[in-house]
């Protein structure tokens, strides 16, 4: 009965999202009190049904239960128990399960951490969370019932995508989603503004640590997928532009935005209307890609949906949900009220420049990932956009945004002089120009490619440096005490723009220094990369607890001195059949040797690839920064206030 036990839970929540939807909305437009009191508890059970409903899933799964369609179709009787819990969210519909246990989490924070918004905002901002989880629910029920029997039960499953059989798969989906699903928060609130007619500094205060929160777990989900991409698939890359890459990549990107254009509302009052367009697109491009990965127009190894029936779904309600918003914001947007004016050389229009940089990149990534489809729905042919489009266009977009984070928190607000700006930066511009002239040639070598990134690297680092120090010197106590006043939301912009700098030269050094090999080895052969001496002892045939492998044993040496022993694998797993490759890979501080084997030549020789990847974990681990920084500024004391009249 636990399969229909998380059925009717999942039915009773898709009620609970209809009241919590409806009732508050009403009465927050009739000014009924009873009615708007009704919008927490719906969200409170709207939440616990659907937990019912996800631990049903679950339990489904490690119960082997093999009377349940999707447990057959994602799961089998020798997968490890780990991984019969992470094909909970492995299929399409306990991935869109997911995505509504997100929403109400969401829903339930927002519900739990609003006694400074006045009744009506809070009515109205989780009427419009209900009426997505009703959408989201109702396509579950619909067109992706995860409960569904057969009867009679089959006596194993197929398999979950060996793809997806990896630890890393058991944080990535949930940190992603997070991200994806809590932008939905400074929409609802984006809306119920633009619905009281109160798009204030108020506003704008509560709704920057929410979407700075998301945008903290879409920078983790990101970076885990990328990750994932790199150790799984074999390939040693870390980025691929794929079309569900770029799907979460482009609300990333509004997101980045919307944070920046919020700190101008809540300071200066200015951006108002051009904030809540930000937060409508963000939440946008999370519904977009949602419907790019469930729909099945795309083909990608992170994509498994094919049903059209699910894609008209999404797409009427993204219609709905998107052409709703708009049409509202057109009606609400003559009425705004223009901020204070500020002069061209100013902090409030570097940050409109980022913005618009930001909105143009997200726009760029958008046209090179539909364009391809539009021309196959045309009947105009097939069209492949890939990593020369994106590199040509993305790079030149975001070189000026990137510089303006070094001048644009030294800028003053409303107006400052240029001649300020260079005296501030003058020594830190110096050593940034000699730094990333010379210190390739100290590296090994010189191209324009790799100066320009180390400039933009230590462009960033020197000016944040310079920054923090010109704080310091203005405070009139000491070093100690001006470091204790900064703000943590300064300081979670250092940390974030620091993780930049570092994102940046991780990637400098790997595009400009990574070394590699494709070798034909058998045992006893031997060859050398980067340094690395590379002995193949033997292959051998291991056995997994629902797969056999070809692996492979091979010593590093460096200089004659024992380095590691790798052990690269090629899998081929029982009930699918399908071949993996599980790449061996040794970490150190300056960067990744990677053995990962291809197909078996002869019955003694194989094909073998190493690489060596030099400082590209700095890659991830200048992301896990960024999302530090975020995390740091939403501990700022100023989101922790009274009741504000002003909403």
């Amino acid at each position: 009965m636990i399969p229909e036990i998380g059925h009717l839970a999942l039915i009773i929540a898709l009620v609970a999202s209809l009241i919590q939807c409806v009732l508050p909305m009403w009465g927050a437009h009739t000014n009924q009190t009873q009615l708007m009191q009704v919008a927490r508890p719906t969200a409170y059970t709207q939440l616990f049904f659907v937990i019912i409903a996800f631990v049903a899933l679950m339990t489904s799964f490690i119960n082997k239960d093999f009377s349940v369609i999707n447990v057959v179709q994602n799961s089998n009787a020798d997968l490890p128990t780990i991984y019969r819990i992470c094909a909970t969210w492995g299929s399409h519909e306990g991935s869109i399960l997911l995505w509504g246990l997100m929403l109400a989490l969401w829903s339930s924070a927002v519900a739990r951490f609003s006694k400074h918004l006045t009744l009506p905002i809070l009515a109205r901002t989780l009427g419009v969370l209900g009426f997505i989880s009703f959408g989201t629910i109702l396509f579950t029920l619909i067109t992706s019932n995860p409960f569904l029997r057969m009867i009679p039960a089959a006596s194993n499953g197929t398999d979950l995508n060996p793809l997806l059989q990896d630890p890393g798969m058991i944080i990535h989906p949930p940190m992603l989603y997070m991200g994806y699903v809590g932008t939905s928060v400074v929409f609802s609130l984006a809306i119920a503004a633009l619905l009281s007619g109160k798009l204030d500094t108020a506003w704008a205060r509560w709704s920057r640590p929410w979407i700075t929160v998301a945008w903290c777990f879409l920078t983790i989900g990101i970076a885990l997928g990328s990750g994932w991409a790199y150790y799984e698939l074999g390939w040693g890359g870390w980025w691929f532009w794929d079309p569900v890459e770029n799907a979460s990549f482009m609300p990333w990107l509004l997101g980045t935005a919307l944070i920046h254009s919020l700190a101008v509302t809540e300071k200066r009052g200015g951006f108002k209307m051009w904030t809540a367009l930000l937060a409508i697109l963000t939440f946008s491009m999370s519904l977009l890609g949602t419907f790019l990965v469930r729909s099945g127009v795309i083909t990608s190894v992170h994509a498994f949906a094919t049903d059209p029936e699910r894609g008209i779904f999404i797409l009427i309600f993204l219609a709905i949900l998107i052409g709703g918003s708009l049409t509202l914001f057109s009606i609400r947007a003559p009425k705004a009220v223009a901020g204070e004016e500020f002069d061209l050389v100013s902090k409030d229009s570097m940050l409109l420049t980022n913005n618009i940089l930001l909105l143009v990149a997200a726009a760029a990534v958008l046209l090179g990932t539909l364009y391809p489809l539009i021309l196959e729905a045309l009947g105009l042919g097939k069209l492949s956009v890939g990593k020369p489009y994106f590199d040509a266009v993305f790079v030149p977009l975001m070189t000026p945004a990137l510089f303006l984070m070094g001048v644009g928190p030294i800028t003053r607000w409303r107006s400052a002089k240029p001649i300020d700006l260079v005296t501030q930066l003058r020594w830190a511009l110096g050593a940034t120009v000699v730094s990333a002239v010379f210190t390739p040639f100290v590296l090994r070598s010189w191209t324009p490619g790799i100066g320009f990134g180390l400039f933009l690297a230590i462009w960033i680092t020197t000016a944040s440096l310079v920054n923090l120090f010109n704080r310091i010197k203005s405070h009139p106590a000491n070093a100690i005490s001006a470091l204790r006043a900064q703000s943590a939301s300064y300081y979670g912009m250092l940390i974030a723009h620091i993780g930049v700098a570092v994102f940046i030269f991780g990637v400098t050094m790997v595009n400009g220094f990574e070394e590699e090999k494709d070798l034909r080895m058998s045992a006893g052969t031997s060859n050398s990369l980067a340094g690395y001496d590379f002995v193949l002892n033997n292959i051998q045939q291991v056995q997994g607890e629902n797969y056999v492998a070809a692996q492979a044993t091979i010593t590093v040496t460096k200089d004659n001195q024992f380095v590691t022993v790798m052990k690269p694998e090629k899998r081929k797993y029982f009930s699918s059949q399908m071949l993996m490759t599980e790449a061996a890979i040794h970490t150190s501080f300056t960067g990744d040797l990677y053995i990962s084997m291809a197909e078996a030549i002869s019955n003694t020789e194989w094909g073998v690839k190493i690489q060596f990847k030099p400082f590209i974990n700095w890659i991830w681990g200048g992301a896990f920064l960024i999302a530090l920084g975020g995390f740091f500024a939403v501990m700022d004391k100023k989101y922790r206030f009274k009741k504000n009249k002003s909403l």
